[in-house]
């Protein structure tokens, strides 16, 4: 946590803020004037003044402010603090604060709820009981500032698995939720549901179904396997697993193994990481200590030999070299971070790390195979909720606990009574077939009903030519793309989407070619072409075709001997649904016409694609009287960087000379017709040419 507000800070000014790796860092922090902002732990700052009895800080002006302040600020770290310092200010923030319903057992009387902590209004009796200002998570939820859930229950054993005394465990049924059969049988469903769950367009499945699983094995295979896996873990998201302790951990990341050995489609990018924690395994988790990176050493042989195996597992899958020892460890953490945040990994395995504290929003789903329960609960589940883009609606939970008794009272606890409605997504048959009412009160229409009007109102292979027409048909596929994104993640939604994959690309294929008779209508090159009309570009990006698939499915054709027809329409339809490959078309249709028998469709391809590259942009520079070597020179940066530039010097050094009589509007123009077409030069060539002009 205290690593990731360091980035924070970081973004608001490079350098605002000082963070710390021991107590010796942390105390010539403090005794630098220069220090203001000093970000650190309370461990550290514990360490500190029991090392420190007499120091000058102490009686210096400080505002301390404690984040997650739910964890930490019941025990004797906190006296400590406070009785250290003699001038400050002190803040508490959390989403989930200490009422005396969920406060813990033992320790000092006074300090039993995050209000007697910090501070808050009093009730009649004149005890601190509420906070001084709230903001619960279902205010979060109507400011659209985080997301709700959708919380699934899989059920993996016959017996009840609720547990109503938290206190006292059955150590056999603890032992029946870690069998062999039960774990085999979760990680199945994990890798089976996967790509649902974390909305990945994965066509790793469909290239199974176009070649034999032995012919998947082969080495070209396989590579190509993971460069579509890679492409495509970029327009999805990401997930955590929390399991109940550090064996279920070992257990589970043994039985991924094995399983993704045995089912090479369905291999995923795993690591784990857990740390020694002095209270053992709680299965009935309502808090998680702070994180300690530093906690390697106190694991016992087996714990530590088993993740040291797994740091080599993620040293080899990315290129690292990270282990358990102290200062290694800390990095290891710090890069697992980041690769969770930049999609890199696909599930990460923990115990208690990263639960809470943890914001990526590139996350959006959690795997749970652990009693959680109050601030613990709602704490894990938020890692799922921060809104990234249209595409993520709802943070997914995936329990294969019985978890919705604790799952409803937490979310009565820190939201109200009434919160249910608001924090957890609609059922399925309400988005299905029976509608539901907003928090206005408006009935919103159900699947069904949407698809019906499309149906009636649009049947495919009439052309929609009114203005009015178009509109309707662009708000109703709008709603259709919208609910069918919520529905995707129901298992229930399998089999129940009514049009077929074809009338689906269809349909796609005429709300593009509105969305682009519309864009050039109005000049502009964004998904809002007015006040009344809104594209769901980033809904239809979710689904794209990648070229990756439609060269396997050209790959079928050459081998069939290039005589079935119905792969060619297959392949006209959908790169017509996709906005990616509707500016190729033509290359790919004329690319197809070329192939022989015996030809390598890869190297082909690429050999094709980058002859015309050539021809094209020579044609653009021809058509413009543009200046050719510093063309090829812009050209070259555009794909190197990923976009046209639109400011700066260098499109005017590729235009043609000025004459003095020449009006600045007219250079204007120029300068605008030239940069349009070069746009359209990039998004028609970028992701399949390759290597740069003028070698």
């Amino acid at each position: 946590l205290d690593y990731q507000t360091m980035k924070e800070y970081d973004k608001f000014q490079k350098g605002a803020a000082n963070s710390n790796t021991s107590t010796a860092v942390l105390k010539k922090q403090l005794e630098d004037s220069k220090s203001k902002i000093i970000i650190t732990t309370i461990q550290k700052l514990t360490c500190f003044v029991k090392k420190n009895k007499e120091h000058p800080v102490y009686n210096k002006h400080l505002v301390i402010i404690f984040d997650e302040c739910h964890r930490s600020q019941f025990g004797e770290q906190h006296q400590y603090i406070t009785k250290a310092f003699k001038k400050y200010h002190l803040f508490g923030f959390t989403g989930t604060p200490i009422f005396a319903e969920n406060a813990y057992q033992g320790g000092n009387p006074k300090l039993k709820t995050t209000f007697q902590v910090f501070g808050g209004e009093p009730d009649e009796n004149g005890n601190n009981t509420r906070p001084l200002h709230t903001y619960t998570i279902v205010d979060a939820i109507n400011d659209k500032n985080v997301l709700p859930f959708k919380v699934d229950y899989v059920k993996t054993m016959k017996e009840q698995e609720d547990i109503k005394d938290s206190k006292v465990w059955d150590i056999d049924r603890e032992k029946a939720l870690q069998s062999p059969v039960r774990i085999a049988k979760v990680v199945e469903y994990i890798l089976e549901h996967f790509n649902q769950k974390t909305k990945r367009n994965d066509r790793s499945y469909e290239f199974s179904k176009l070649q034999n699983i032995k012919e998947m094995a082969t080495a070209r295979n396989q590579r190509l396997l993971e460069e579509i896996k890679d492409k495509v873990r970029l327009t999805g998201f990401n997930s955590i697993f929390a399991v109940a302790s550090i064996d279920s951990a070992k257990l589970y990341y043994t039985e991924f193994q094995k399983q993704m050995k045995e089912h090479p489609d369905k291999k995923l990018k795993i690591a784990t990481i857990y740390s020694y924690d002095p209270n053992g395994d709680d299965n009935s988790i309502d808090v998680f200590d702070d994180e300690n990176p530093e906690n390697t050493d106190a694991l016992d042989k087996s714990s530590r030999d088993f993740l040291e195996k797994a740091i080599k597992d993620y040293n080899k899958m990315f290129g690292t070299n990270y282990d358990t020892s102290s200062d290694k460890f800390q990095n290891y953490y710090k890069d697992v971070s980041l690769r969770m945040k930049n999609r890199e990994i696909d599930l990460l395995i923990v115990v208690n790390m990263f639960l809470t504290g943890f914001d990526a929003t590139t996350l959006n789903t959690l795997w749970v195979d652990k009693n959680l329960k109050l601030q613990g609960l709602l704490q894990a589940y938020s890692r799922t909720n921060r809104i990234l883009n249209s595409v993520k609606t709802f943070g997914n939970i995936v329990c294969f606990r019985n978890l919705e008794e604790a799952t409803n009272r937490s979310i009565a606890l820190f939201g109200n009574k009434a919160a249910g409605g608001m924090v957890l997504l609609k059922t399925f048959n309400e988005y299905y077939k029976d509608g539901y009412k907003d928090k206005d009160g408006k009935r919103v229409r159900p699947y069904v009903e949407l698809i019906e009007e499309l149906q009636s109102k649009y049947p495919l292979g009439e052309r929609i030519e009114s203005e009015k027409e178009q509109k309707q048909f662009i708000k109703l596929y709008g709603g259709i793309l919208k609910v069918r994104n919520v529905l995707s993640s129901f298992d229930e939604f399998e089999g129940k989407g009514i049009l077929t994959d074809r009338d689906l690309q269809d349909y796609q294929s005429e709300y593009l070619r509105l969305y682009e008779e519309w864009r050039n209508k109005n000049h502009k090159d964004n998904e809002n072409i007015n006040d009344d009309i809104v594209f769901e570009m980033e809904l239809v990006k979710q689904v794209e075709i990648n070229i990756d698939y439609i060269l396997m499915l050209i790959k079928k054709y050459q081998t069939g001997g290039q005589k079935d027809k119905e792969v060619i329409i297959n392949i006209q339809k959908a790169v017509d649904a996709s906005m990616e490959l509707r500016s190729k078309r033509d290359l790919i249709m004329n690319f197809i016409a070329s192939l022989t028998p015996d030809g390598d469709v890869d190297k082909d391809w690429k050999g094709y694609v980058n002859e015309q590259k050539v021809i094209e942009l020579n044609r653009i520079i021809l058509e413009e009287n543009l200046n050719k070597e510093e063309t090829y020179k812009f050209i070259n940066n555009v794909f190197r960087d990923g976009f046209v530039p639109t400011t700066g010097t260098a499109v005017n050094k590729i235009l043609p000379p000025v004459s003095l009589f020449t009006k600045n509007n007219d250079r204007g123009q120029k300068r605008a017709s030239v940069l349009e077409k070069i746009k359209s030069f990039f998004e028609r060539f970028k992701d399949i040419a390759t290597g740069l002009l003028g070698e």
